[in-house]
């Protein structure tokens, strides 16, 4: 009871207080604070500080593009995809589902025997896929070479930085949950 009515006193006390701080504004004289009217009507009298400068606008040289006839650098027009010896991915090939997702984001779950080892794998959209031998996976043109019990063995065609493409080995192993 004695703490309640303590802190009944002190939050009394409080409210007190904050009023009080309130209206000291309201029962001070006009000479203990700086009128405001007076001090705007000084600050608008007084000069506006000057403006930098604008800075002087830089001239460039014309220039005329004059190479309509040669060869555009950014147009696939003019790559020869039959050039150079080596794998190449098929571009006239139907991509199939799980070529959307990287190969790193797919799980192989398990194995089912269908006329042939067949894997199981699990896409980051939830849906468990048939994978056998021949299928394409992953982002990098990835053909699977192989299905066992425990991982799919696949080869990927990846960019060599000149124009050309290697054949990179890969696998998905069977994950241990």
């Amino acid at each position: 009871m004695r703490m309640i009515v303590t802190s009944r006193s002190l939050a009394l006390f409080a409210v007190v207080l904050a009023l009080t701080g309130c209206g000291r504004g309201i029962t001070s004289t006009p000479g203990d604070a700086p009128n405001l009217e007076e001090w705007v009507a000084e600050i608008k009298a007084k000069p506006a500080p000057p403006l930098d400068p604008l800075p002087v606008m830089q001239q460039f040289e014309t220039f005329e593009y004059a190479a309509q006839g040669l060869r555009d650098p950014f147009s696939d027009a003019f790559t020869d995809e039959d050039t150079g010896s080596g794998p190449r991915p098929d571009s006239h090939r139907r991509k199939q589902p799980l070529e959307q997702f990287p190969l790193d984001t797919l799980d192989m779950v398990g194995t089912i025997q269908a006329g042939g080892l067949v894997a199981l794998v699990q896409a980051p959209d939830k849906v468990v896929y048939r994978v056998q031998s021949g299928m394409y996976i992953g982002q990098n043109d990835g053909r699977v070479t192989s299905v066992s019990k425990d991982k799919i063995e696949l080869v990927e065609l990846v960019p060599d930085g000149a124009g050309g493409w290697l054949e990179r080995p890969a696998s998905v192993a069977l994950e241990d949950k």
